[in-house]
C-alpha cells in the first residue's frame, strides 16, 4: 500500500468549537503539531467565523456552514502552497474560531470628573456610567491586530482598552453638546446613540463594533447636589423666612433625636425648643404669616417732598426755569423783588413772588422798602 494510500486511509477529522463560556472572544482549535488532515471537516455555527492561518499568514475566513477542506475549497491557501490537486497529506495550519454574537451587559465609567461648560451654572464637573455591547465584525482584522497567537482570548483582555475609548469619546461629545446638565437627563438616548457611532468608527480599525451604548447616570459632583436640592426646597418652601424656620425646626428635631451629649437631657431639650418653635409658628400663623390681632409694623416714612422749579416772566419775556436756591441767590442780589412774576408747574397762572407762599419767605431777610415810597 502505497504512502497516499496510507494517507487517505486516516480518520477524518471533524472540526469545531462549541463554546460555554460567556466571554471567549477567540479560540485556537488544537491539534498536535496543527496537522490537519486533508479532506476534514469543518462546522462554523451561527454566531462563529473560522480563520485560517497558514505558515504565519492569513489564508482564509470562513462563515457559517459545513465545510471539506480540500484544496477545491481553499483557493487562497492553495495559491499560497501551490498544491497539485492530487496532493492529499496533512498540512500544518492554525484554526482560530471567533465568536461573532454581541458581547451584552459590559459595564462602563468615568474614572475622573469630565469638565465641561455648562450654560446655566458655568464650569463644572460630572461623572456618567452605564452599559455597552461588543460585537466582532472582521475576524481577519481583529485576529491581526487584537489576538495575534493567542490561543483563548476573552473579553476581559479588551474591555479596558474599549472603555478608555469610551470615555474619550464620551467626553468629548459631551463637553460639545452644549446640552445643559440638567436637561442630560431627558437626552440620554439621543447622546447614547452619538456616542455609539463615534465608537463605531473608533474601534472600526480593530474589527469591533458598539451595536448597543447605554448612559445609566449623570452625576454632579456632591457639593454641587446639595446646593441644587437646597435650590428646590426653597422653592417649594416659597417664602424665605418660611424656609428658614423649617430647617431650624428640622435641626432642633434631628438634635433631639441624637442619643450623644447627655441621651435624655438632649432629648428634652430638644423637645422644649421644639415646643417653643411649634408655639413661636402658631402665633405667627401659617407659613409665617402674621395674625390680625398682632401689633402692626412700623408705618414706612412719607416720600421727600418735591421740589419745584420757576420761570420769571419781565419785559415780556420768560426766563428759567429757576430753582428754589438760584431764586434766593436772586433776592439776595435784588434781581427777584415781591413783584416779580413767577409760576411753575400746577400754579394757577403767573403771581407775584411775594404772594407765593413758598417764595415769600426769601424776602423776610430783606428790610422791607421805606414807607412813604
Amino acid at each position: 500500500m502505497g504512502i497516499l494510500d496510507f494517507l487517505s486511509g486516516q480518520f477524518i477529522d471533524v472540526i469545531h468549537w462549541v463554546d460555554d463560556t460567556r466571554d471567549t472572544m477567540v479560540w485556537r482549535f488544537e491539534r498536535e503539531g496543527h496537522e490537519i488532515k486533508y479532506g476534514a471537516k469543518l462546522t462554523v455555527r451561527e454566531g462563529q467565523a473560522a480563520v485560517f492561518v497558514h505558515e504565519g499568514q492569513l489564508a482564509d475566513v470562513f462563515t457559517p456552514g459545513l465545510y471539506m477542506l480540500e484544496t477545491n475549497n481553499m483557493p487562497i491557501m492553495t495559491s499560497l502552497q501551490h498544491w497539485d490537486h492530487a496532493f492529499q497529506s496533512p498540512f500544518k495550519s492554525e484554526i482560530y474560531f471567533v465568536n461573532t454574537t454581541r458581547f451584552t451587559d459590559l459595564k462602563w465609567g468615568t474614572k475622573n470628573p469630565i469638565m465641561l461648560r455648562d450654560p446655566e451654572f458655568g464650569p463644572t464637573r460630572i461623572r456618567a456610567f452605564g452599559t455597552y455591547s461588543v460585537r466582532v465584525t472582521d475576524p481577519a482584522r481583529f485576529l491581526q491586530e487584537i489576538v495575534g497567537t493567542d490561543g483563548e482570548f476573552t473579553m476581559d483582555e479588551i474591555s479596558f482598552q474599549v472603555r478608555n475609548i469610551i470615555v474619550q469619546s464620551f467626553s468629548r461629545i459631551i463637553a460639545g453638546s452644549g446640552i445643559p446638565v440638567l436637561d442630560m437627563a431627558a437626552n440620554t438616548a439621543d447622546l447614547g446613540k452619538l456616542v455609539a457611532a463615534e465608537l463605531t468608527r473608533a474601534v472600526s480599525e480593530y474589527g469591533l463594533s458598539i451595536p448597543e451604548f447605554y448612559i445609566e447616570n449623570i452625576s454632579l459632583p456632591p457639593a454641587v447636589e446639595q446646593a441644587l436640592d437646597k435650590r428646590t426646597s426653597m422653592g417649594l418652601a416659597g417664602d424665605l423666612g418660611a424656609f428658614t424656620q423649617y430647617s431650624a425646626a428640622e435641626a432642633m428635631t434631628a438634635a433631639s433625636s441624637n442619643p450623644a451629649g447627655g441621651g435624655g437631657m438632649g432629648a428634652g431639650l430638644g423637645m422644649g425648643m421644639g415646643m417653643a418653635m411649634a408655639q413661636q409658628l402658631a402665633n405667627q400663623g401659617p407659613w409665617g404669616a402674621v395674625p390680625a390681632q398682632a401689633s402692626p409694623a412700623a408705618a414706612p416714612p412719607p416720600p421727600p417732598p418735591v421740589e419745584h422749579v420757576w420761570h420769571i416772566a419781565e419785559d415780556g419775556k420768560t426766563h428759567g426755569p429757576y430753582s428754589k436756591a438760584k431764586l434766593g441767590r436772586m433776592a439776595a442780589e435784588g434781581t427777584l423783588t415781591r413783584d416779580t412774576h413767577v409760576w411753575t408747574a400746577g400754579q394757577d397762572g403767573w403771581l407775584k413772588a411775594g404772594e407765593v407762599q413758598e417764595l415769600a419767605q426769601l424776602f423776610t431777610i430783606l428790610p422791607p422798602p421805606p414807607p412813604g415810597t
